[in-house]
């Protein structure tokens, strides 16, 4: 086996591969070949500059360290997209395809049968295997979901190059077999009721986000209401959504990393209590509730 070289990982997937006839999966893998020879084309990475593994539905490329990671997360936000647009506008609609990504950089060797190792290539496929991509790429209208690294978060992502805007990330946390991993997400993450994602909103004007400072999926509430709001919820009960700050409810102080509002709201007998820095209580919601009457979260 060699020793551990520092590469980038790409890593793509195509969603319901296994769905589709013999046919179409011979069709779906070719074009997820040119989707992503003409993305690291347009990233200015060479053949002579990276090695492929064929994984079936997926495709797996290890890249020299030395090619530009900031060019790479350029043409996957740009390039990748416009590649599925015009491949799916023109295929039927039984051989449309959809594709996860990861992007992740680590210490990779090759064994002596030509395959890879290394816990950080393990790491990016648990994050491209992961039930936060899944569910991001099925609650969208777009051909794409793309994750990256902490890593490439925190030497590419976060400092706001030319055409990459940190805003557009989010922290998600995905389960592994290991143990919680840390990434970000590029886009909406998925709905509250995804166990696998929990995410913080950034400061206005910071590129990186406090993990675990937001309840809930999406900058609405789960049911459309404004954020921070309160809105009817099951039952006529009252719902507020939380975005950032520190809420208090049944004399419990939520903030922090804390997640303790499960789904994202809260529901039932609310009171916005004090927080003890001397702010007053705001006003006790006066319409009827199912909820327990001690102000705990409703699951």
């Amino acid at each position: 086996m060699t020793d551990p070289v520092s590469r980038t990982i790409l890593l793509f997937d195509i969603e319901r591969f296994s769905d589709r006839d013999d046919i179409e999966q011979n069709y779906l893998r070719r074009m997820l070949y040119d989707i992503a020879d003409r993305t690291l084309t347009a990233a200015g990475i060479g053949e002579d500059r990276r090695i492929r593994a064929d994984r079936g539905d997926a495709v797996m490329e290890l890249i020299d360290a030395n090619a530009s990671v900031t060019a790479l997360l350029r043409a996957l936000l740009t390039e990748t997209p416009v590649q599925l647009h015009g491949v799916n506008r023109m295929a039927s609609s039984s051989a449309q395809i959809r594709l996860r990504a990861v992007l992740a950089t680590g210490y990779v060797a090759i064994d002596e049968r030509d395959g890879w190792v290394g816990s950080d290539l393990n790491h990016a496929c648990r994050l491209l295997d992961g039930d936060v991509l899944r569910a991001a790429l099925r609650e969208r209208t777009g051909d794409l979901a793309l994750c990256v690294s902490e890593d490439v978060h925190r030497g590419i992502v976060r400092h706001g190059h030319p055409g990459i805007v940190p805003e557009e990330f989010r922290p998600v946390t995905v389960a592994g077999k290991n143990g919680p991993m840390k990434a970000w997400l590029h886009g909406t993450v998925p709905g509250a009721g995804t166990a696998a994602a929990a995410y913080g909103g950034a400061a206005a004007g910071t590129a990186e986000a406090a993990h675990g400072g937001v309840a809930g999926g999406s900058p609405e509430g789960a049911d459309g209401g404004p954020s921070g709001g309160p809105a009817s919820g099951a039952g006529g009960a009252a719902v507020f959504h939380f975005h950032g700050g520190a809420p208090s409810f049944g004399g419990s102080l939520v903030g922090g990393d804390l997640h303790g509002v499960s789904g994202g709201f809260v529901a039932g007998d609310v009171v916005l209590g004090s927080t003890g820095d001397g702010r007053p209580e705001g006003p006790r919601d006066p319409r009827p509730s199912d909820g327990p009457s001690d102000g705990s979260a409703r699951r």
